[in-house]
C-alpha cells in the first residue's frame, strides 16, 4: 500500500469554514515515560523526535454534528508554540495549521469500535500570517 503514516491533508480540506483555538498550548504527556520515572515526560513524535503540544480548536464547520465540533491538534515543535493573539470581539483566536496531517486509528473505548483521527501539524499562524511568528512553515515535510 503507497500510504504509510500520516496523510498530509491541508487546512482548507480539514477545517474548511475555519478553526479557532480555545484555551492554551500544553505539553502532552507520555505516561509509559512518567511510569518509568524518566524525568523528561513529554511524548515525542516518533518520524522527527520533536516535542508534542497539543491544541484545543472549535471546527467552525455549521454542520457539525454534537460533540465533534471541537477537537485537538497535537503541534511537533521543539519550543511550545504560541497561538495567534486575540481578536478584540471574539471569544475565540482563528488559526492556520502548517503542514496538517491526519492518521486514522480505530477507537475501541466506546460500546461500538469507531474510526477516528488525530490531527498532527508543525505550527500555527493567524490566517493570512503564514510564514510569520507564530508557527513554523515547512512546505516540504510532513509531521
Amino acid at each position: 500500500m503507497a500510504i504509510q503514516g500520516a496523510i498530509p491533508l491541508g487546512q482548507d480540506l480539514v477545517f474548511p469554514h475555519g478553526a479557532f483555538v480555545v484555551g492554551e498550548v500544553e505539553r502532552l504527556e507520555d505516561f509509559d515515560r512518567k511510569q518509568a520515572g524518566e524525568v523528561d515526560t513529554q511524548s515525542r513524535d516518533k518520524v522527527t523526535g520533536e516535542r508534542l503540544w497539543a491544541v484545543r480548536v472549535v471546527d467552525a464547520d455549521p454542520e457539525s454534528r454534537r460533540g465533534q465540533a471541537e477537537v485537538v491538534v497535537k503541534i511537533a515543535a521543539e519550543h511550545q508554540p504560541v497561538p495567534p493573539a486575540e481578536i478584540p470581539g471574539l471569544p475565540f483566536r482563528p488559526v492556520v495549521f502548517q503542514n496538517l496531517t491526519a492518521t486514522p486509528w480505530i477507537d475501541t473505548n466506546r460500546t461500538r469500535p469507531r474510526l477516528a483521527w488525530s490531527l498532527k501539524a508543525t505550527g500555527m499562524t493567524a490566517p493570512g500570517a503564514a510564514g510569520k511568528a507564530g508557527g513554523k512553515v515547512d512546505e516540504g515535510r510532513a509531521a
